[in-house]
This record gives C-alpha cells, sequence and structure tokens, in this order.
C-alpha cells in the first residue's frame, strides 16, 4: 500500500520573514537547518553498541508557532562507537553538498547523490525505498508534482520520510538482532553535519508536518493559474537540469589570441623600431634645422601599427561572432523534450525545466535526462555505457520490488546485488516502457558531473584539417619568397654601402624598410582568412539550415552532405505525413469495413460495422487496443501522445465505440502480469492481462509475420454470447489464403497492416515455461517472449493509411536531377513499400532490371559478391530490421558512395553512425537516435534533405571560391612586391608595407565575409555530386587563378615600369598612387567574378538578397576612396585627379571581361593544354630541380666521406710515424 503525501498543517509551519522576531532565542533560525539523516538511523544499519559512559542525551524546547516541541540532542563517542559503514555519509569532498539552508524536504543534494557512483542499495534502502522518497520529497508517484506548488510550507524530516523502515532492536547482551516495523517514532531527533562530517550539532530538527489543506478538486485545481514562483523551494533547494553556461572568450582575450600570431609579432617588432627610428630622425633634424619642415618619417610607423590594430580587431570580433553562433546552435542542439507526469496529466517538458520529484517517463530509445529510482518496469533495459564504460545491457528492475526484496533479508543487499532500480542520466533506454522518479538533476546528475569535466572545444571538420593543411603549403610559398627577397635585397643593401652616403641611422633605417617588407610579404602570403572562411561558411550554413528545419549536430556533416551520392530513407514519417487513420479493417472472418474511397465490395462503413459488434467483441477489441499501448493522453480530451499507429487504433475505438475515460484509468481497473515492449527484430508487442477465468495474453504487430503463428480466428463477432470467451475456430488453409489475399490487398492500396492477435491461459506463467532468471523470487514471476507465442488466435486485421507528404515526389525527383539515388527502408511488407515507392518515384516498375525491390531476410544472406552487385540496382528494402539498414549502409560505403541515412529508433543507431551522414527525427525519433545522428531533421520531412545537400554544397562552394580569389591575390601580391623591390634601384617595393597590410585585411577577413554568405540557388543541383578523391583546387579553378594573375600582373607592371612612358604628364608619386589605388580594385572586380565557380556569365545572380555582400563590398569602396583622399603620409600616396581616377577604375574593371574570355575557355581546351603544355614544364622544372638537389646532395656526402678518409689516413700515418720513432 503506498504511503499518501503528506499534507501540510499550517500551523506548524515555519514563521514568515515578518514574524521572525517572534521565534524563541532557544531555536536558533531554521535557515540554517541542515538536513542529514539522523544519527539513530545508524542503530537500524548495525547493532546498537552499549552506551558509553561519556555518552549522554539532552533535550531542549523550541517554541514555534506557538506550539513547543521536545527535541532530545543525541550525541555520540566514537571512540566507542561500532565503524559500521554509514550509505548516507559525507565524504571527504562532498560534505557541502550536505548543508542546506531552510531545508523544506527530508533529504539533501548529498544524500541523494549516495545512490550513484557506485551504485548503493543500502542507500536507497536507508531512505525507506520509493515511499520515503515520495514523502521525503513531496511528490506523487502516481500524480507527479503539483503544478501549483511554489513556496513550501512546514519541513519534512528525515524519520517521518522513512517511519515504514524497519529498524533493527537488540537486547542487552546484542546476541539478538531482530526486524520489526515500528509505526511511531520518538520525537524527531536533530540531524546536522558536525566537524567530522558525521557528528551532530545543536540545530532545530524540521517541523513535524501534520494536518490538512483544504481540499481541490482537480479540475478546478487544473484551471488555477501556474504561479510566478512555481516550485520556487525545489529550485533553489535542488536546483534545475540546466549545466552552468560555459565561459566563453572575452573579446579581449581572442584579440590576444589574434595578436600572438608570430608574423604580427614580428611586425609589431619592426613597426616599433620604425617608430623609433622615426621620432629619432625627427629630433635630430629638429636639431640641425631649427627652423627648417619638421620630418614625418614615424608616421609610417603608426600606420603599421593602427593596421595591425585593425587586423586584430576585426579577426577578433569574427572568432567572437562564430563563438556566439556555435553556443546559441549548441544549446538548440542539447534541448529536448521528455514526457513527465505533473498534476495527474501526461505532459511534455523541456529537459532543462526537469526537477527532483518529477515522474518521468520513458520508452525504447530515449535518453534519460537525470538520476532517478525506477518506479515502474516494464522490461526495461539501458545501456549505461557513456556514464559506467560497460558495455552490457541493464535491466531495471521497480523501486518497490528492491525495497521489498531487502525488507525480506533483513536490509541486507546481499543475494539481491543484481537488482538494479537506479537509472543514470546519459544512459539509453534499449527496451520496455516504465517510469522513474527524478532524485538528481543537472551538475548534480551523474551525467552533469561528467560533462562539466569534458568540456571541450569542438573538433574540426575534415574540410577545415583540408584547409589547414593547404594553408599551410601557400604560407611556406610566403615565407620562400620573403626570404629569397630579403637575401637578395641584403646583398643589394651590403654592396652598396661603399658608395652609400646616408648617415648611419639613415642607412639602419633603409635596411628596416627592406625587413618590413619581407615580414609584410609573409602576412600577406600567410592564409589566416582561409579557415576563417570555412568557419564562417560553416556558421553561416548551419544557421540558416535550422530555418530549414535542419539542426545541424556535427559540422562535418554539412560539409559532407554536399557530396552525398545516395540517400538511404524511411518511409513513416520522412516521405510519409504519419497521421495515421484506420480507413479499412477485417474483425473476424466475415465482418469488414473500408471508408468509401477504400473500393472494397465486402465491406460496410467503419460505424456500422463496429457498432454492430457484440458487447464481448467490442471489450475484446477494447483490451487489445487500450491495454496493448504505451500511447498516453494528451493535454485536450481525445487526443493521445505516443507512437503513430497506437494512437491510430486508439482514436478508432474513441470515435466508434468509446474507450471509458482517461487511458490511466481504465489501465488501472486490469491486473497487468507482464509486458512485452515492441522489438524491431520480432515486429510486434504483447501483454499479459488476468481475466475473470484465468489469463490472456494480447499481441499486435506486422499483420503477415503474426498470421504465421495462428491457429485459430475469430468467428462472428456481431453474435451476443453468455460465454466469457469469444468463439473461435481452427484455421485452416482456406482461412490463411483468406487472410493472406486481404492483407495483401490492403497493401496494395499503400496501407499498413497491423494484426490483432490474443491467447487465452489457465494460469500463470504457463506450465512447462522456463521462468527468467531474474524474477524466481519476485511475486509476479515472468517469462520469454519467444515461448508463449504460439498457436495464437487470429483476432483480426486493420489498414491504416499514412498519406505522403506534399512535395516529396518533387523533392525525390529533385534529388536525382542532383546524382542522388534515393532508396526506401521500411519495416512495412513489400507490397505497401513497393505501392508508395512507386507513388515517390523512388521505383519504376518499367526500370526492372534498374530498379530492385527486396525484402530484409533475403537481402542479408547475399554474399558480399552478390551484395556488392545488388546495392547498385537496389530501390527498396522491405521488411527490414535496423542491422538490415546498416548492412546496407555499409555495402554502399565499400562501393565508393557518400551515404546519407535516416533513422527514428532505437536500434536505427548503428545506421547512423555507419552513414557519412545520419538523418534522425526531431518529431517522432527516439533520443538513442538523435544522439547518434549528424543532422536532426525538424519537421521529419524529406524534402528538408534536398535543403541540406543544397546548403552542403553551398559551404564546400563558399571555401572554393574564396580559395580561388585568395590564390590570386597571393600570386599577384608576391611576384609584384619581389620584382617591383628587385628592379628598384631604392630596394623599394611598388607597394609599401601599410598598403599590403590594408591588401591583406580585403584578402582575408572581407572577402572571407563576403564569400562566405551566399545562400544556395536551385542551380546548385543541376551537378553531379563531387568525389572524394577531388582536390580543393579544380582545373577551372585554375583556368580562372591562372588568367587573372596574368591579367593583373601585366597592368601593374605596365603602370610601375612604364607610366612614365604611357602618362609622361604624370608624377611618379601618382604613378605610385594609381598602381596601389589600380591593384586594390582589381582585387575589389575580381571579387564579383568569384561568385561563380562554373562557367556561366552572371556574376550578379541574388547578389541583391545577399545584403552581407552588399554590405561589406560598401565597407571597401568607402574605405578605398577615404584612403586615396586622406591616406596621405600614412599610406604612401598622393591626391589624383578625376582622370587618374577613371584611368584606375578602367583597368581595374577589364577584370571583369577577362573572367568572360577565361570562362569561354573550354574546361577540355583547359586540360588539354595542362597536359600537352604546361604539366611537362611543371613537372620537367620541378624533376630537374630535384635532380639537381639530388646530385648536389651527393656531391657533398662524396666529398664529405673522401675528406673522412683524408682525415683517417693522416691519423693513421702519424700513428705509424709514431711508432716507427718510439721503435727508433
Amino acid at each position: 500500500m503506498r504511503v499518501p503525501v503528506i499534507s501540510v498543517d499550517t500551523s506548524l509551519a515555519a514563521p514568515s520573514r515578518q514574524d521572525s522576531d517572534t521565534i524563541s532565542p532557544t531555536a536558533p533560525a531554521l535557515e540554517n537547518n541542515t538536513s542529514l539523516h539522523p544519527e539513530s538511523y545508524q542503530q537500524y544499519l548495525s547493532v546498537a553498541p552499549p552506551k558509553s559512559p561519556t555518552s549522554s542525551t539532552h533535550s531542549h524546547s523550541t517554541s514555534i508557532g506557538g506550539s513547543t516541541i521536545h527535541q532530545p540532542l543525541l550525541s555520540r563517542n566514537t571512540a566507542t562507537d561500532e565503524t559500521d559503514d554509514d550509505p548516507l555519509a559525507p565524504g571527504r569532498n562532498d560534505a557541502e553538498l550536505f548543508k542546506v539552508v531552510d531545508n523544506k524536504y527530508a533529504f539533501s543534494i548529498g544524500q541523494l547523490g549516495k545512490f550513484l557512483n557506485p551504485k548503493s542499495l543500502p542507500a536507497f534502502f536507508a531512505v525507506g525505498g520509493i515511499d520515503g522518497l515520495e514523502k521525503g520529497l513531496r511528490t506523487d508517484v502516481t500524480k507527479g508534482l503539483d503544478e501549483q506548488e511554489a513556496e513550501l510550507q512546514g519541513q519534512v524530516s528525515f524519520q517521518q520520510a522513512t517511519v515504514h523502515v524497519p529498524r533493527r532492536t537488540s537486547d542487552a547482551s546484542r546476541k539478538d538482532s531482530s526486524v520489526s516495523y515500528a509505526s511511531t517514532l520518538p520525537v524527531t531527533p536533530v540531524a546536522a553535519l558536525g566537524k567530522d562530517g558525521r557528528g551532530m550539532n545543536s540545530v532545530p530538527a524540521p517541523v513535524t508536518v501534520t494536518g490538512k489543506q483544504p481540499a481541490i478538486d482537480e479540475e478546478s485545481r487544473a484551471s488555477l493559474p501556474i504561479p510566478d514562483n512555481q516550485f520556487f523551494d525545489r529550485k533553489r533547494i535542488f536546483g534545475d537540469n540546466r549545466l552552468p553556461k560555459k565561459k566563453g572568450k572575452t573579446i579581449f582575450e581572442l584579440m590576444w589570441e589574434a595578436y600572438k600570431d608570430p608574423f604580427i609579432l614580428v611586425l609589431t617588432g619592426a613597426a616599433v623600431i620604425s617608430l623609433a627610428l622615426g621620432i629619432y630622425e625627427v629630433t635630430q633634424a629638429k636639431k640641425e634645422h631649427p627652423d627648417g619642415p619638421t620630418p614625418v618619417d614615424w608616421v609610417e610607423g603608426v600606420a603599421i601599427v593602427v593596421a595591425i590594430v585593425i587586423v586584430v580587431v576585426v579577426s577578433a570580433g569574427n572568432d567572437w561572432q562564430k563563438e556566439r553562433q556555435f553556443n546559441i546552435l549548441n544549446r538548440k542542439k542539447e534541448d529536448r523534450v521528455i514526457q513527465v507526469v505533473r498534476s495527474a496529466k501526461t505532459k511534455e517538458i523541456s529537459i532543462y525545466d526537469l526537477l527532483v520529484g518529477d515522474v518521468v517517463c520513458i520508452s525504447q530509445g530515449d535518453l534519460i535526462p537525470a538520476d532517478g529510482i525506477i518506479i515502474e518496469s516494464n522490461e526495461i533495459k539501458c545501456d549505461e555505457s557513456s556514464a559506467t564504460g560497460e558495455s552490457d545491457q541493464m535491466k531495471k528492475t521497480n523501486g518497490k520490488e528492491v525495497f521489498e526484496r531487502m525488507v525480506n533479508n533483513g536490509g541486507s543487499p546481499a543475494g539481491i546485488e543484481k537488482l538494479d532500480p537506479f537509472v543514470i542520466s546519459g544512459a539509453k533506454v534499449l527496451e520496455g516502457t516504465g517510469r522513474y522518479l527524478v532524485t538528481s538533476v543537472g551538475v548534480n546528475s551523474s551525467f552533469g558531473k561528467i560533462m562539466m569535466g569534458l568540456r571541450h572545444e569542438s573538433e574540426k571538420t575534415p574540410l577545415q584539417v583540408k584547409l589547414e593543411g593547404f594553408a599551410g603549403g601557400i604560407t611556406k610559398f610566403g615565407l620562400g619568397s620573403a626570404v629569397l627577397l630579403l637575401l637578395v635585397l641584403t646583398f643589394k643593401f651590403i654592396g652598396g654601402l661603399q658608395n652609400n652616403g646616408d648617415t648611419a641611422s639613415e642607412k639602419v633605417s633603409t635596411f628596416l624598410d627592406i625587413l618590413i617588407v619581407a615580414v609584410t610579404i609573409i602576412v600577406v602570403a600567410v592564409p589566416e582568412g582561409l579557415p576563417l572562411a570555412v568557419t564562417l561558411a560553416l556558421a553561416y550554413a548551419t544557421t540558416r539550415m535550422l530555418k530549414d528545419n535542419n539542426l545541424v549536430r556535427v559540422l562535418r556533416a554539412c560539409e559532407t552532405m554536399g557530396n552525398a551520392t545516395t540517400v538511404c530513407s524511411d518511409k513513416t514519417g520522412t516521405l510519409t505525413q504519419n497521421k495515421m487513420t484506420v480507413v479499412a479493417g477485417t474483425i473476424g472472418r466475415n465482418t469488414r469495413f473500408a471508408e468509401a474511397d477504400i473500393k472494397d465490395e465486402q465491406a460496410t462503413s467503419i460505424k456500422h460495422a463496429l457498432i454492430s459488434f457484440s458487447p464481448l467483441t467490442k471489450e475484446l477489441l477494447k483490451q487489445s487496443i487500450v491495454l496493448n499501448s504505451t500511447a498516453t493522453d494528451g493535454e485536450a480530451s481525445g487526443e493521445f501522445n505516443g507512437s503513430k499507429t497506437e494512437t491510430a487504433l486508439l482514436s478508432l475505438l474513441g470515435d466508434y465505440i468509446g474507450i471509458g475515460g482517461p487511458l490511466s484509468h481504465v489501465r488501472s481497473q486490469y491486473t497487468i502480469q507482464q509486458i512485452f515492449p515492441f522489438d524491431s527484430s520480432r515486429k510486434c508487442m504483447g501483454i499479459v492481462v488476468k481475466t475473470q477465468s484465468g489469463y490472456r495474453l494480447y499481441v499486435k504487430g506486422a499483420s503477415e509475420i503474426l498470421l504465421k503463428q495462428c491457429t485459430r480466428y475469430v468467428c462472428d463477432v456481431t453474435e451476443e454470447s453468455e460465454m466469457s470467451q469469444p468463439q473461435s475456430k481452427e484455421m485452416t488453409t482456406e482461412d490463411v489464403s483468406y487472410f493472406e489475399t486481404t492483407i495483401s490487398t490492403y497493401a496494395t492500396k499503400s496501407l499498413r497492416t497491423i494484426a490483432l492477435l490474443y491467447k487465452d491461459y489457465s494460469q500463470w506463467p504457463p506450465i512447462g515455461v522456463n521462468i527468467l532468471e531474474e524474477s524466481r523470487d519476485a511475486k509476479v514471476q515472468k517469462v520469454d517472449f519467444g515461448d508463449i507465442f504460439s498457436e495464437m488466435t487470429f483476432f483480426g486485421v486493420v489498414g491504416i493509411r499514412d498519406p505522403l507528404r506534399p512535395g516529396v515526389p518533387e523533392a525525390v525527383a529533385t534529388c536525382v536531377h542532383a546524382g542522388v539515388t534515393v532508396r526506401m527502408v521500411t519495416g512495412d511488407n513489400i507490397e505497401t513499400a513497393k505501392a508508395i515507392a512507386i507513388d515517390c518515384g523512388i521505383y519504376d516498375p518499367a526500370e526492372s532490371a534498374g530498379h530492385l525491390v527486396m525484402e530484409g531476410p533475403a537481402f542479408r544472406k547475399l554474399d558480399p559478391e552478390q551484395m556488392a552487385i545488388t546495392v547498385r540496382s537496389l530501390r527498396v528494402l522491405a521488411r527490414s530490421s535496423p542491422e538490415d539498414k546498416r548492412i546496407l549502409v555499409q555495402a554502399l560505403k565499400q562501393n565508393g558512395d557518400i551515404v546519407a541515412v535516416t533513422g527514428d529508433g532505437t536500434n536505427d543507431g548503428p545506421a547512423l553512425k555507419t552513414a557519412d551522414v545520419g538523418f534522425s527525427m526531431g518529431i517522432a525519433g527516439t533520443e538513442v537516435a538523435k544522439e547518434a545522428s549528424s543532422i536532426i531533421l525538424m519537421d521529419d520531412n524529406f524534402s528538408s534533405i534536398v535543403k541540406a545537400i543544397m546548403w552542403g554544397r553551398a559551404v564546400n562552394d563558399a571555401v572554393q571560391k574564396f580559395l580561388q580569389f585568395q590564390l590570386t591575390v597571393n600570386i599577384t601580391a608576391v611576384l609584384l612586391t619581389f620584382v617591383s623591390a628587385v628592379a628598384s634601384s631604392e630596394m623599394e617595393s611598388v607597394l609599401t608595407a601599410v598598403q599590403l597590410l590594408w591588401v591583406n585585411l580585403i584578402m582575408d577577413t572581407f572577402a572571407a565575409l563576403a564569400l562566405a554568405t551566399d545562400a544556395p540557388t536551385p542551380e546548385i543541383l543541376d551537378r553531379l555530386p563531387t568525389s572524394r578523391k577531388e582536390g580543393l583546387v579544380t582545373l577551372r579553378m585554375w583556368k580562372m587563378i591562372i588568367g587573372q594573375a596574368i591579367l593583373q600582373l601585366g597592368i601593374t607592371f605596365m603602370l610601375h615600369f612604364g607610366g612614365e612612358k604611357l602618362f609622361p604628364g604624370y608624377d611618379p608619386k601618382e604613378l605610385k598612387t594609381m598602381v596601389f589605388n589600380t591593384f586594390v580594385w582589381m582585387q575589389i572586380f575580381n571579387e564579383f567574378n568569384n561568385r561563380r565557380l562554373d562557367n556561366k556569365f552572371n556574376i550578379f545572380e541574388n547578389i541583391l538578397t545577399n545584403y552581407f555582400f552588399l554590405g561589406i563590398n560598401a565597407v571597401m569602396f568607402g574605405g578605398q576612396i577615404a584612403i586615396i583622399f586622406v591616406g596621405g603620409r600614412a599610406f604612401g600616396i598622393v591626391h589624383i585627379t578625376g582622370e587618374q581616377w577613371g584611368i584606375c577604375l578602367g583597368l581595374a574593371a577589364t577584370s571583369l571581361p577577362m573572367a568572360v574570355l577565361i570562362r569561354c575557355v573550354p574546361d577540355s581546351w583547359a586540360q588539354k593544354m595542362w597536359d600537352v603544355a604546361l604539366r611537362p614544364v611543371v613537372i620537367g622544372v620541378l624533376g630537374r630541380a630535384w635532380n639537381v638537389s639530388v646530385v648536389g646532395v651527393k656531391k657533398l656526402m662524396w666529398w664529405r666521406r673522401k675528406a673522412q678518409r683524408q682525415e683517417e689516413e693522416m691519423v693513421e700515418t702519424e700513428s705509424v710515424r709514431e711508432r716507427r720513432e718510439v721503435a727508433v
């Protein structure tokens, strides 16, 4: 018998804040009450020791609320007490968890945490089992928490919660120890935390909770508004199920990380030296020429410092924004809903809102959100490997049964250690259904503690890793160029020192300029924007994909999906709407019903058929549907939560016969002996119910599979009968053929067929059936389903319609057009699967050779060679198990396909993990499936997969666009700087260090932002998927890179070396300004060219919809114009005229027609040109360089060996000479 929830007498409640002054001075304030189990509780855990002479018992009285409570104060002499372990005692590191300010409950966080790590049956027994937790946590294991709960009145003591726990008593000689139930307790003792973590302090005990509150009926209570401070004390003491937000890096920390780049540090050092020399030159000039103009040599140093600051700030800002976006996505990814019972109603809440005392409903596929104790277990098995590391399935036993077994065992866990009532957060429910009571949440739960200790940075995606390697190659190119330039200019500088009449400071300044240019080349060449580009593309894509109902859990899936070649999709809920309704059925042998659009001449309307059933048939149908179901009542009347198949059957029953009240109320009227949860391998579920004449097993599931286990069928279901059992007949071959034809007919009409079976037993367990080992000593013994699933009676079969989702045929056709093959994997029979596949466009009967349909059992028997051939043509896999799906995915991957797969069940986890990209269902999917997946389809819609393909391709395209732009600028900037500096008599580059830093800012940050934010267009699906082996830079990209680099170098060299002849009236400084201006505008125009990677000409497509691109280019336009007008000394430029502006923009704009000409060159011509002309030259040059280096190394080694031999010969000769001298 369940102990009722304690009601609170407000007359004995803790005083309010206003009345706090009236508390007796003998009672320390209740705010300091610490909830620990009393010391006297140790007495029934071990035989009580004789009292020590030094031990004493005192008492004092406390006046609270007008009542005087006498409390014995216990003290103990630890020197004479026995040292038996206390299962609820605090440890060295968790004593603080046992201290609770003004605890309104019987237990503290620390005590509840003692159930786990390791699992402790003694601790569970110590708190009084489920009944003790129910009272101590002030909840109800049937109705759950009361949603009207706010601030609690009064307190519950440990003794009140554990009043029903058996105590051990002993005589004076301590020879006898017996167990008895204590009906009453002495006055509540005081429990408090002493210095040693176990001693007693004189802290007032919790107020005794008695009396009654005014009764409120449930309907009136449900209509009350939710209080603003709902669950105030529960949250205050135990917290909610949120983990503290991970502390992100501040903008200043990100700036410091960006600044610590070694090249930026070198550049900073050079800028400081340049600034110091500039200031020195100014002071010297003032001394030598007080009346002369003030030099501004320091401006360049300041400009470099300002440029460095801008680069660092922009880089840090991008990193901060990226981190912020991913944090938002991660919070969305980790949030999910869970079913709880509150105020006697089942409802869905966020796992973040879960509280201690909640009653949680769990079923196969759920991910346990918080620690707790099992209240009800229907064959629950959990995978706790994520928390414990143990891979074995852990079978769960309800807490009440475990507690009773321990009571019968004298409070000892000996012999029942394998019984496990504990639920660990983070575990996965592999089988079964049930409910559990939450005992620890948030950071106090097992999973919370693990996650707090394992917080780490997110892993890099394959594309990011590949790009970092590519960036390393570019960096080496820039570093080599810079070193070579530094060497050439240094030799040139040293060679000219003899005839150089500059002062020492001027010579140092000249060499420093050389060093700055060399370092700046490295800064420009280092593609720090490359990782930024892929990060921004992923961040932007994942954010936009969420709007398209794709929640990306694993970043690599986003880029991988763009190259997917096949999608293995579930049927129910993905291709169909998962809105199931019963539209046809056959009950017994002769009663058929169907809706009007289901053409069945023998059928009547559903209403007419069900009303005509006899009362016995109606009761049989009611029990078969209501009892053999895991569905629960919804919030509204007539609505149900659970499997759509089960809710369709319940709706049929409720609409035409009536259920008889809430499901929980109806089920409570029956005695359930055993539940067999749904198993995907056997395609059915069952339940054993006690009847007037014995026991009855109900089974429902896949019709053609269940029909094979039937030997009888129900006769006329409309006849009135005085018998307690329906009349049935032996099933003949003709009957089997009739039912098979009925099932096939429904299947060809795209209906899912569900059969209803039953079997009666005179006793339970049946005679001759093996009892499950774990239930041999239990009150209710359990058997294996396979031992009793035979000789069943066929009650009927129903056809359930699940219409296709709108747009699915079009989405499938789009995938095929994009080179992505769609395959359907379903548990339905082959006729239903084939009919739906035809409707979707997945299967074409005309393609008999190219399109295959198979069943799972036949598919899994194929040998590897046959399977490799079969999967190429396979379009539909019917009656498949999750293992069949995994085998299919593995076979496709071995064939070289990039595979995406959908899954919603727990057993789909292996297939989701095996696939390159796993899609789980956000609505119908289990938590285990979501955990195993890479992307969650928030709307369970196949059309969203097409959006994922488009965004995946957009991410890859964004990176390639930026890479094409980056390589063009790298080649031109490095070569332009190198050639102009070497050719200059003053060893100055045509582009100064500050100018190059501005180009670097455009190239790395602005371009990355602009090119990474292009949304995909429908045309992105006009091409086939990219092969795994294809490189990052394609031949088409090299065609554009080389073409634009040649144009840019030609124009800048023309202006730099031939400007005085082409424009004789222009000042050299104006020409240098024009070179810089033209070079920058060529990069800006080329950025527009890089919006397309194909050979199409429209580079402005959808440009008005990309506000990022427009905004960033506006910044670049404005920045370059401002630099030319006001940059002056800092950038080493002068004002230029309108005519000169026109020349700059005109020359820069030639990038646009040049791109058109490059795109007109067929890729096949470019390939031939590479194979015939360029490849031999490149390979020849590299090969010759390699040969020269090898020959040089060989010669060096030969000379070294020769020198060593000569040295050895000299040593040997000297040794011989010395021996001869000695001999003489």
